[in-house]
């Protein structure tokens, strides 16, 4: 496909697994499930909505890479370790998303890569149209 493009954050396990963290392809943008891994891995933010802000903005970044943002998104799909903490979860959407409004999903799992990590959020996004 020639208009399949990759796009990357840095984070390790992206090369260690050979994953990108969002694909491109026409005016669509997928985001790999994203942790609040840094560059080096370690989880950041001490609970669940700090993780998903975390998150939201590492993400943010990637669709701006790609030539979307934020308000682009049109799905959104959580995985929390433990649903007590969707009062996190639906804070940090609610401040990223309100005007968007976009399909979501949340559903519990029993683990998520990372110690510490309580939140994994992918998005799917479209690019805007240029006139």
């Amino acid at each position: 496909m020639s208009d399949r493009q990759h796009f990357t954050t840095g984070n390790p396990w992206e090369r260690a697994i050979g994953f990108s963290r969002a694909v491109r392809v026409g005016p669509f943008v997928y985001t790999a499930g994203t942790v609040a891994s840094d560059e080096q891995g370690v989880i950041q933010g001490a609970d669940c909505y700090a993780q998903c802000c975390y998150i939201l903005d590492k993400l943010a970044g990637v669709l701006q890479a790609a030539g979307s943002d934020l308000s682009h998104v049109v799905r959104v799909v959580c995985y929390l370790t433990d649903l007590a903490d969707s009062d996190g979860f639906t804070r940090a959407h609610r401040e990223y998303f309100s005007a968007v409004q976009p399909a979501t999903t949340c559903v519990a799992v029993r683990e998520l890569f990372g110690t510490g990590s309580v939140v994994e959020i992918e998005l799917t996004a479209i690019t805007p149209h240029k006139a």
